[in-house]
């Protein structure tokens, strides 16, 4: 997949640059940046971005979004994920985990299944979280972290998340096995010290694997190393997730001549009584349907060619125009 491949030379057809999400399976131990610079190294293309970082203690899932998959990003930044690991207790830490530095002595606390359990169903539901101080929350402008290296005093801002489920699968002395899934921007982190807290038991998280952002699941994820064989194969973009597929839960609609065209220079359009949201209800229930927000506009050769946004009534404004 290299960059020579892709240039277009007089009397040459311009081989288009591939796009889509691959999904990478994050070993302990890196930063979700350096993943990023690894597959570029790999794929030999810069254009590449990823849908929610990964601590570099965790592994999992980790979605990168390649060449024109990176101008979706923005439809997945409060995407539904979820995670396994496992919560520590006896000790809380600076950073919340593993990595960091105990705060005190560490304790003897035993706490029965039954007290975690009910301790995770109080953190289930929308709840105000406050970031970890080693976060990348900014603080006047300055990363969180920057201050609490320097052991300045950190006060970050509680901020509203959801919890979805919060599940106990194992608990081994004190080793607490959970599963969770949360809206983004939740701080695992902070759920396993917040845990501890209530228990009135100190804790820090342990391990985690992320195993799924949005629909991306870790069935599919593949390591480096894998990638690095594909690409040896010259069969890397048989990994990616073409731009069709993604956000499976939002309709297609598919223009071709003039409405194509419409599309393409970025003009509102209204959506066809056949296509409303309504069509088929019984009388008296029209406009009790749930409109539809986003729309994937596909051209006649089913490629996705824009995101359209609901404007007004059934009037949709392409957000996003990718060709």
């Amino acid at each position: 997949m290299s960059t020579e491949s892709r240039t277009a030379h007089p009397g040459v057809i311009a081989v288009p640059e591939p796009a889509g999400v691959l999904l990478i399976d994050k070993p302990a131990g890196v930063t979700s940046h350096d993943v990023v610079a690894a597959v570029r190294r790999v794929l030999h293309i810069r254009q590449i971005g990823h849908f929610g970082t990964l601590d570099p203690f965790a592994t999992g899932v980790l979605p990168l979004s390649i060449g024109k998959a990176t101008r979706l990003a923005q439809f997945y930044l409060k995407s539904r994920k979820a995670y396994r690991g496992v919560i520590r207790f006896g000790f809380a830490t600076d950073t919340y985990d593993a990595t960091g530095t105990p705060v005190a002595e560490p304790l003897e606390c035993w706490p029965e299944a039954r007290d975690v359990e009910r301790v995770f169903a109080e953190f289930t539901g929308r709840i105000k979280q406050t970031p970890p101080a080693f976060s990348a929350k900014r603080v006047k402008g300055v990363r969180a972290y920057e201050l609490a290296r320097r052991r300045e005093t950190v006060e970050l801002e509680p901020v509203e998340v959801e919890i979805y489920a919060f599940e106990l699968l194992a608990l081994n002395g004190a080793g607490a096995e959970f599963a969770v899934e949360c809206s983004g921007g939740t701080y695992v982190r902070s759920l396993a010290h917040d845990a501890g807290s209530k228990l009135g038991c100190p804790a820090h998280l342990a391990s985690l694997r992320r195993t799924a952002v949005a629909e991306f699941t870790e069935s599919r994820a593949v390591s480096l190393g894998d990638l690095e064989r594909a690409a040896a194969q010259d069969e890397a973009t048989k990994l990616l997730i073409p731009l069709e597929a993604l956000l499976p839960d939002c309709p297609a609609l598919v223009v071709r001549g003039r409405e194509e065209t419409d599309v393409r220079h970025g003009r509102s359009f209204e959506l066809a009584q056949a296509l409303r949201a309504d069509r088929g209800l019984a009388p008296g229930m029209a406009g009790h349907a749930p409109a539809i927000s986003l729309l994937k506009v596909m051209n006649g050769d089913r490629r996705l060619i824009a995101i359209a946004r609901r404007v007004a009534g059934n009037v949709y404004h392409p957000d996003l125009v990718l060709a």
